[in-house]
C-alpha cells in the first residue's frame, strides 16, 4: 500500500521569486523540485533561463532540466 504524498504547484510570473520559494520548501519538507519551465528542459541554455545553480540542485533534486539538446524537437506531449 503506498502512501500518498503532497505535491505544490509553484506558478506566477517571471521573476517574481518562485525558484527562490521552491527550494525553501524543498529544504524544509525534505522534498524535490520539478522544474515545468519551456527552456530550462534544454541543455547548454543557461544564459537567460535563470536556472538552479550547481549548488541549489546539490541540495535539493531537481528533475527536468537539462533534459534534450535545444536541436531536438520537444512538446507538451513528451513532457
Amino acid at each position: 500500500m503506498s502512501q500518498k504524498q503532497t505535491v505544490y504547484a509553484i506558478v506566477g510570473p517571471t521573476a517574481s521569486g518562485k525558484s527562490a520559494l521552491a527550494l525553501s520548501l524543498a529544504k524544509r519538507l525534505d522534498g524535490e523540485i520539478i522544474s515545468c519551465d519551456s527552456m530550462q528542459i534544454y541543455k547548454e541554455m543557461d544564459i537567460g533561463t535563470a536556472k538552479a545553480t550547481e549548488g541549489e540542485q546539490a541540495a535539493v533534486p531537481h528533475h527536468m532540466i537539462d533534459v534534450v539538446s535545444p536541436l531536438e524537437s520537444f512538446s507538451v506531449e513528451a513532457y
